[in-house]
Order: structure tokens, then C-alpha cells, then sequence
């Protein structure tokens, strides 16, 4: 299966094209400039580069959550543009699943995946690697860095977390303080990338779990600050409101 994976998900993009779980060209790019600009050019040049069209892809595949909200809708909207004309099918991976992807090698290892949501928290999932691929541990969710040690804490029997992605070094000083063992994974494994969307897609396949362009959406996990706020200010109206009532 030709699958073309799009990783938008955070501050660097990238895409691939995998012929099952081999590789065959893979772009990154880092540069500061929005995913809007950077990510389609990227998708194109890799295609013709490898010797590939989109008549050729059998499989789009896009991290849809969790991450940057502008990032994975850039990432979902274009996976869709690509992929529904054509009607080729997609896969709507979990960000930190296919974070967990690029150290499946690691047999054994318990694997951390957490991303920096902001105000101490983050977008976390665990798994532990056997058989060479990820064994789901914990659900993706957005959690504070001091509630996912507390947890690790009690489940982990003592094993060392290996720590992947942006997060890793607030759960690094929160899991440290705990006397929890834990270490980033290296630089070149640290952070997202399509092979591991990819990968993820790849497993969805197989499992029957794939889904339509028209349905592909992201998976935010939790609300905006803008939904955050507006929702504070109608609570804020409402209280008003009733207090108006009791006077």
C-alpha cells in the first residue's frame, strides 16, 4: 500500500511516502514559515522527486490530534483536499501514537509521549514497546504535568520513561521531583515525523479503522482559548444575570 502521511501537528511539518512500512522519501521542514505555505509545496516536490503522483497513493494519512489547532487544521484540510477528489481513503492518526512509532525498535522500553499544551499542561499518552510496535498504555488527553507523575507514579512499577516530544522537559522536572526514572529520548527521535503518521496509518489499515475525506477531522482533545474564554464570559453573564434577579 502507497500511503502519503502529512505531519502538521507543531512547529515543524513534514510529509512521506511509505510503501507499506518502508520509506521511500520523506520531506521536513522547520523553517518558521506557516504550514499553509510550506506544506503542499513540500507534498508536491517529494511526489515528483520519488517518481510518484497522487494517481499513485492508495492511503492519505494525517496526524489529526492532538497538537497545535492551526497546525492540524492546515494538516486535516489538506489531507481532505488531497484525498477526496480522487476518493482515496484516509487515516486519522493520533499525534502521540505516531510519535511512539519512531522508537518501536526500543523492545520494551515504557515510552512517554507528551506534548506542551501550555499552562502546565500536556497532551500525553503512554505506551509500552512490545513485538515492536507501541502497546497503548494511557489514552491521549491534555493533563498537567504534575497529575500525569502522579500517575506514572502508581502504574509504572518503577520502570524508566523514555520522553518524547516538545513536553518532555516540563515532565522531565516534574517526574524527576517525584524520584520518578525518566530520560528524553534522543534529538533525532524526539519529535514528530510522517514516517510515524505513516506507520500509525498503516496499523489503522489494517485494522479496519480508516475513514472518508468528507469525515476527517481533527481531534482537539480540548477546547480553545478563544471557546475557553467566551465560555467564561457567558458564565460570567449568567451570574450577573441572576444576581440582577435576586435584587
Amino acid at each position: 500500500m502507497l500511503i502519503l502521511a502529512l505531519e502538521s501537528s507543531a512547529k515543524a511539518a513534514s510529509c512521506a511516502v511509505c510503501r507499506d512500512e518502508f520509506l521511500l522519501a520523506q520531506s521536513f521542514q522547520n523553517s518558521g514559515l506557516t504550514h499553509s505555505v510550506t506544506l503542499l509545496p513540500m507534498v508536491e516536490d517529494m511526489l515528483k522527486n520519488c517518481g510518484a503522483g497522487l494517481e499513485d497513493v492508495e492511503l492519505v494519512a494525517v496526524a489529526a490530534g492532538p497538537g497545535s489547532f492551526t497546525g492540524l487544521r492546515i494538516g486535516v484540510a489538506e489531507a481532505k483536499g488531497l484525498a477526496w477528489a480522487r476518493g482515496i481513503p484516509c487515516a486519522a492518526c493520533s499525534t502521540l501514537e505516531s510519535m511512539a512509532w519512531n522508537l518501536s525498535h526500543l523492545e520494551g522500553q515504557e515510552l512517554c509521549c507528551c506534548m506542551d499544551a501550555r499552562r502546565g499542561q500536556v497532551y500525553a499518552a503512554r505506551f509500552a514497546v512490545q513485538n515492536g510496535a507501541p502497546a497503548r498504555l494511557r489514552e491521549d488527553g491534555a493533563v498537567a504535568a504534575f497529575d500525569l507523575a502522579g500517575e506514572i507514579e502508581k502504574n509504572s512499577g518503577g520502570k524508566c520513561q523514555l520522553l518524547v516530544g516538545d513536553g518532555w522537559e516540563l515532565c522531565y522536572n516534574e517526574f524527576s521531583a517525584r524520584g520518578i526514572p525518566c530520560r528524553p529520548a534522543p534529538p533525532h527521535l524526539r519529535y514528530q515525523s510522517a514516517w510515524g503518521v505513516a506507520r500509525c496509518a498503516l496499523e489503522l489499515a489494517r485494522q479496519g479503522r480508516l475513514t472518508t475525506a468528507a469525515d476527517l477531522s481533527p481531534v482537539y482533545h480540548r477546547l480553545s482559548q478563544a471557546e475557553r474564554e467566551r465560555l467564561a464570559r457567558e458564565r460570567a453573564a449568567s451570574g450577573n444575570t441572576a444576581m440582577d434577579h435576586l435584587a
